[in-house]
């Protein structure tokens, strides 16, 4: 299957990338109140007003953007620019690492595929997807092209692992646990990228980056660089995330987990760097004691997240249908 960023220009979106008709980002221009925007928490201000931001942030839209993290400018755009120039290498160089196995700690591929029950379409992008934390048992698996490569992506990976570790503390804090409560076995699963790359495409009203979708793991920790292309679902409407220079965007599953999507554009490529920090497959899952109480019974029964893993794939991402299957349903 022939790699979007194997083709310099794009003069027609070919057959296979035209979603259907309901999945098309029609209501692209047709977005809640330009006020509304995602919070940005500065994690340099007081100690209890970030922790407050924080719970306020994940309970009202589920992401929120963080700056003065402590990650470096130049750790970002180093490992940005390095990855933008693994997907201008020439074809043949990118060819050995294209895979659709999973199993794989570095593979490249191209779209994925949307499935239902009247056609199978492709999303317009290519990726990277790599096992990257911890980096110095992983290193040598990432490709020796672009030079940069490795040394930037190791770079980053640290970063952003102490940074989810970081927020994690806060979000724990502010819900009245024990800071420790959810590193361990909960953040022992390793983190996963995906770099994702969109080349500019000639009508973006036919086709989309990634259809709506929900995060699995605990934290997902994202930079999407200058280029708008990331929509947040709020109130039954799309919000633009409009980028804020060397911010991160943080999603979790302990407060809201919230829709989201991406669409494309005409103009320029966007590179997007997704972290997902994942839980150990047999950690188990269920409400925390100290969050239940009479008024607030369990909402959801205890599992595996091995099996809400498999949830997850099987209903490719789809909110409601892996709810459903967790949810605690009453008998009335």
């Amino acid at each position: 299957m022939e790699l979007l960023s194997n083709i310099p220009v794009h003069h027609a979106v070919p057959h296979e990338f035209i979603m259907p008709p309901e999945k098309r980002p029609e209501n692209y221009y047709e977005l809640t109140d330009p006020t509304v925007t995602l919070p940005v928490v500065n994690l340099a201000a007081g100690r209890q007003h970030v922790i407050d931001e924080i719970i306020k942030a994940g309970k009202e839209f589920g992401f929120f953007q963080v700056v003065n993290h402590g990650v470096s400018d130049d750790v970002v755009t180093r490992f940005r620019r390095a990855a933008a120039e693994f997907f201008a290498l020439p074809a043949e160089e990118k060819l050995p690492y294209y895979s659709d196995d999973l199993s794989k700690p570095f593979r490249l591929d191209t779209s994925t595929t949307y499935v239902d029950d009247h056609c199978s379409r492709r999303y317009w992008r290519d990726y990277l997807q790599l096992q990257c934390f911890p980096s110095d048992r992983l290193l040598q698996d990432w490709p020796a092209k672009p030079d940069a490569f490795r040394g930037s992506l190791a770079a980053y990976a640290v970063a952003v692992q102490q940074l989810g570790a970081r927020v994690l503390r806060l979000i724990a804090e502010g819900l009245g646990l024990d800071q420790s409560i959810f590193l361990g076995e909960l953040i022992g699963g390793g983190t996963l990228m995906n770099v994702n790359w969109y080349p500019p495409c000639p009508n973006p009203s036919l086709t989309m980056g990634l259809v709506p979708h929900c995060d699995r793991p605990l934290l997902t920790v994202l930079s999407q660089g200058d280029v708008s292309g990331l929509q947040a679902k709020h109130r039954d409407r799309w919000i633009n995330v409009h980028p804020v220079p060397n911010a991160f965007i943080m999603t979790n599953g302990l407060l809201h987990s919230v829709e989201h999507r991406a669409v494309t554009n005409s103009r320029a490529a966007r590179l997007s760097v997704v972290s997902v920090i994942m839980p150990e497959m047999d950690s188990h899952i269920e409400p925390l004691p100290a969050l239940v109480t009479e008024e607030e019974p369990p909402r959801f029964r205890p599992f595996l997240f091995r099996e809400f893993n498999e949830a997850y794939t099987a209903a490719s991402a789809n909110r409601e249908v892996v709810l459903h299957r967790f949810r605690i349903h009453s008998a009335h």
